[in-house]
């Protein structure tokens, strides 16, 4: 079992791989905002758990099985994204939420979300019904002086 830290380093390594091509405890600490030493003794539980191969000065790789799981938590992450972004929820938020969600949240429950996603995009009507819809609470909201 991964606990959520786990989760977002393997998250992170795999998107300094693909962006760099490789990772480095330095890079990880300073896009983690963490120390260095931090770093290294998270790197080496996932060493422990095969999902990263660690050697001291050499770099960081993620196994076949490190690379699949940083992944999922890549599309994961993305995918919450997008459906706060459909919510119309404000983009300085997402983040804060998506780090607060992405943990918590159950494969079905994913799985569902992903599902509408993509339900929503492959039907843009039901999409701007939504956002009327939204819009009409809205200004219901501002004729009762509602502020929530």
């Amino acid at each position: 079992m991964l606990t959520s830290s786990m989760e977002d380093y393997l998250e992170k390594i795999y998107e300094l791989m693909k962006e760099k091509g490789y990772a480095r405890v330095s890079d990880i600490a300073s896009s983690l905002s963490v120390q260095p030493s931090s770093v290294t003794k998270m790197i080496q539980k996932l060493d422990e758990k095969k999902l990263v191969t660690y050697e001291k000065y050499r770099g960081i790789v993620l196994t076949a099985r490190g690379e699949q799981l940083g992944k999922l938590m890549k599309q994961r992450h993305k995918r919450l994204e997008e459906f706060l972004r459909i919510l119309g929820v404000a983009e300085e938020t997402i983040q804060n939420d998506v780090e607060g969600i992405e943990h918590h949240v159950s494969p079905s429950t994913m799985d569902a979300l992903n599902s509408l996603v993509l339900f929503f995009h492959q039907n843009q009507e039901c999409l701007d019904e939504y956002y009327d819809f939204r819009n009409e609470l809205d200004d219901l909201k501002e004729v009762n002086g509602d502020k929530n």
